[in-house]
């Protein structure tokens, strides 16, 4: 089935065309028509796999159609997201696709000043894709109203939840009609999800794309033993081997991303970060500068990149090895996207191993791994521009932090 057969507006079919999308991935076969029908949707899908577009492009076509014979400015469709750059993402996608056609989007986040998206919101929007916060914020104030709301999308569920927005979800559908379409999309899914899933829609159609590897088959992925102090110079060789190629880079926390980004510094590397503590504007400028080819380095946090698409990403580095097993696959699943090939490395100290364990139980198979003769590891370190060496004082810093990472972590498993 190509995308011309389905009953939607010729003006999203034009645009669908003008962005090269021509047949539908699974998740979109498999979504679009129920939408359209106006059932709840359940759907559970790898990063990658085209969500965003499953829902935008039945969403749009329903706004459309029924701005022909009404000419209500209320809010008819709110998307809900765990991140401000994901808000934006979608924001584009939904504009994009629905160029030319009657539909209004809009993205709200915090971060920001709100006075600006007050009178933004005060125009007239069809569609709102928001962080919970800021809407809790603003429907608190009275200055956004959802009562005529007639579809709820949760996207990346899993991680509103892990970011521990559940509150605020519960707290926001009071303000919502209790008749409405609801659309629930995630990547993964547990009891927790299934609990939440299972209270905001109504005889649902469940939707799972989950094939066995849980990696895509387009994506290479292996390990390298590289102990921690080593790093850096292997991140050195690797960007110096591939200086054309687009790569994502990433670390545990805040610290290490500056701290790696100084160290590629040091030898003629350009790089930016993308973490929790940059400006808004920044990680926006940042973001375009690396999607449009501008930046080839960019060295960044789980919390900071889940979920964004950035196209012809070559390579996604786990400079260091993920706490949670999950967080693995929506790393790698930064690259070979759509169907493009992707290659994933990841730097595996000897402390990490056991971390590496979990990743392959989850994956239920292991990593292959790139053997380094010890002739090759010892070149890559002196052969390096980097001739410092790291401060003690810090090293110690740093350990000590992640063994109060691991002590919380095995005390929450308690």
């Amino acid at each position: 089935m190509k995308f011309e057969d389905y009953r939607i507006a010729p003006e999203i079919k034009q645009n669908l065309e003008r962005l090269g999308f021509k047949r539908p991935t699974d998740i979109q076969y498999k979504s679009i028509t129920p939408i359209l029908r106006g059932e709840d949707v359940l759907a559970i899908a790898q990063t990658g796999t085209g969500k965003t577009a499953a829902f935008a492009i039945p969403v749009l076509n329903l706004i459309h159609e029924s701005k022909k014979s009404s000419r209500s400015e209320a809010i008819r469709c709110i998307v809900m997201v765990p991140t401000r750059e994901l808000a934006i993402q979608i924001t584009e996608v939904f504009q994009k696709i629905g160029q030319g056609t009657r539909v209004k989007t809009f993205s709200l986040f915090g971060g920001v000043e709100q006075d600006p998206q007050i009178n933004k919101l005060e125009k007239g929007i069809d569609i709102l894709v928001a962080t919970p916060g800021r809407v809790f914020d603003l429907v608190s104030q009275g200055h956004l109203k959802l009562n005529q709301v007639e579809v709820l999308i949760l996207d990346e569920a899993d991680h509103m939840l892990d970011l521990g927005f559940i509150k605020d979800i519960q707290d926001l559908i009071r303000f919502l009609p209790r008749k409405r379409q609801t659309l629930f999309f995630s990547a993964t899914i547990n009891e927790t999800i299934k609990k939440l899933a299972y209270s905001l829609v109504r005889n649902a159609i469940r939707i799972q794309i989950s094939p066995n590897d849980k990696v895509a088959r387009n994506i290479s992925h292996a390990v390298a033993y590289i102990e921690m102090d080593d790093k850096r110079f292997f991140l050195e060789r690797l960007v110096n081997e591939h200086p054309d190629s687009k790569i994502l880079v990433f670390v545990r926390t805040k610290v290490r991303a500056e701290r790696v980004k100084a160290a590629m510094e040091r030898v003629g590397i350009a790089s930016e970060t993308l973490h929790g503590d940059k400006e808004q504007s920044n990680r926006l400028d940042v973001l375009s500068q690396f999607r449009k080819g501008a930046i080839k380095l960019l060295i960044a946090t789980d919390v900071s990149a889940r979920g964004i698409d950035i196209p012809d990403v070559d390579y996604v580095i786990n400079y260091d090895l993920p706490e949670e097993p999950e967080n693995y696959v929506h790393r790698v699943g930064r690259t070979g996207r759509g169907v493009q090939k992707g290659n994933a490395i990841s730097f595996c100290s000897t402390e990490e191993k056991p971390v590496l364990a979990e990743i392959e139980t989850f994956l239920n198979k292991p990593i292959q791994v790139i053997e380094i003769d010890k002739q090759v590891y010892t070149a890559t370190i002196d052969f390096s521009q980097d001739t410092s060496t790291m401060d003690l004082k810090a090293l110690l810093k740093e350990a000590e932090a992640f063994e109060e990472v691991k002590r919380k972590k095995a005390k929450q498993k308690k």
